[in-house]
């Protein structure tokens, strides 16, 4: 990952009290290791303090990525964005001692459990129409793209989607209380809670359509179901409150006459595996926001995508190489790119400037801290508010013009029923590179050197 955090590190007295005679392997290790790099690059002390082993920041550490990436013979990023971002930021002092270490292995996901387990009813269209070879050979599916333009197949095809949300609905009936129609677009976002995944922006988003809707009784728009799910870190204080943001905002848009029409909220309990086979079949629409730059790769898009969700997401981890594959026109694209995100942090972004030149995210942010969503409490989302006004460590703000304005053709997009089911099976088609068994076959192939076993 590239998130800072994530990189994990021991503080020496700990490591040296708990594991001695590993610390003294790994003094060894490093020693052997700066003497490499100084012969490599001489006369250059910073660059050797960059790269020991040993962080001598904040108390001294064992840096633990830097150790795995000396003791390996190869190193990979799991998107072609992530590895590219691993040269050039995180490892990149590692990257000009050993280029020849550094590739690319984009992941993949099992088309057995999450297309074939998961959504029977998709794989007995996909077996009816293409043949059984696809669920081995997920590249088969291209074969979909000759009934594109078939009106029976495609009557199929909603028929299938449509059944997969009605078994959604039940499920989040019975688990969280709300009641959905299946006719309305799902638009679904599971996921952990993380601020660079972005839930708080998809909130953005709902509660522009329900100011939207208040503001004027007269407006209609395409009926929509939000879903969420994900859990946060046990300590992580921002995440939970998001998650409280969003069953709040949930709570009143659900309770409301003048928006329930148009719009509903669920959360999802207990994010897992189990009742992930329900969701990923049913989205209509996947919610891919992180900030450009931030996510190694994703998997859940992957999954969505075989399902025949459309995507809207940033350029960002797998989504890239995931719109490369379906086609600029059936993919959603919003915001900023890595780039334009590394140039505005770097020239001091003021998140406030966004809110003065934005009368609809200035209106969003206070309803939200005026109580409008916590029973009159002001207090209980200012750490949310006030983080996106003076902080907004993932241009949040930055992105919502952006992002709002992708929305607003999502809406349109939806109307049109034949073109939308056309993006849809069109996904599902080109999906076959995000199998796993591709991603599993480069590693076997360029890094651990084994071949195919006959069974």
């Amino acid at each position: 990952t590239l998130l800072p955090e994530a990189l994990e590190t021991w503080p020496l007295a700990m490591f040296g009290e708990s594991l001695p005679r590993h610390l003294e392997i790994i003094y060894e290790i490093n020693r052997r290791f700066l003497d490499e790099v100084a012969e490599k690059f001489p006369g250059d002390p910073d660059r050797l303090r960059r790269m020991s082993l040993i962080g001598e920041d904040n108390g001294k550490s064992v840096r633990m990525a830097h150790l795995a990436t000396v003791g390996s013979h190869a190193v990979n990023g799991v998107a072609a964005l992530h590895s590219e971002l691993l040269k050039s930021s995180v490892l990149k002092d590692f990257y000009e001692v050993w280029p020849e270490r550094f590739s690319n292995k984009t992941n993949g996901v099992t088309p057995r459990r999450f297309l074939a387990l998961a959504n029977p009813g998709l794989r007995e269209l996909l077996d009816d129409t293409v043949g059984e070879g696809w669920l081995s050979d997920p590249v088969r599916l291209r074969g979909l793209e000759s009934f594109v333009d078939d009106p029976a197949f495609g009557d199929r095809w909603r028929a299938v989607k449509r059944a997969n949300k009605a078994r959604l609905a039940e499920y989040v009936l019975a688990t969280a209380g709300v009641e959905l129609n299946p006719d309305w677009l799902f638009d679904i976002q599971v996921k952990r809670i993380h601020e660079y995944k972005r839930q708080h922006l998809n909130v953005l988003h709902i509660v522009t359509l329900y100011h939207r809707l208040k503001q004027n009784p007269g407006l209609q728009i395409p009926p929509r179901a939000f879903i969420f799910g994900g859990k946060a870190a046990p300590g992580y204080f921002m995440a939970k409150r998001i998650i409280k943001l969003i069953n709040a905002v949930g709570e009143t848009v659900n309770n409301d006459p003048d928006v329930n029409r148009f719009i509903k909220v669920a959360f999802v309990p207990n994010f897992n595996v189990q009742n992930a086979h329900l969701i990923y079949p049913a989205a209509d629409l996947s919610e891919q926001i992180s900030t450009a730059g931030k996510e190694a790769s994703g998997t859940g898009n992957m999954k969505f995508m075989m399902n025949g969700a459309l995507t809207i997401g940033t350029l960002d981890g797998a989504n890239v190489e995931m719109r490369t594959e379906a086609g600029a026109e059936n993919f959603f694209l919003f915001g900023l790119t890595v780039d334009e995100v590394e140039r505005i942090k770097r020239a001091g972004y003021h998140p406030s400037d966004y809110v003065d030149a934005d009368a609809d995210l200035a209106t969003v942010l206070d309803l939200i801290a005026s109580g409008a969503f916590s029973h009159g409490d002001t207090e209980v989302f200012r750490p949310v508010v006030d983080n996106l006004r003076h902080d907004d460590p993932f241009l949040v703000l930055a992105d919502y013009e952006s992002y709002i304005a992708c929305q607003d053709r999502v809406s349109v997009a939806w109307q049109d029923i034949p073109a939308w089911t056309r993006m849809s099976i069109r996904n599902t088609a080109r999906s076959g590179k995000f199998s796993s068994d591709r991603a599993i076959a480069e590693y076997c192939d360029d890094i651990w050197g084994v071949g195919p076993v006959t069974v």
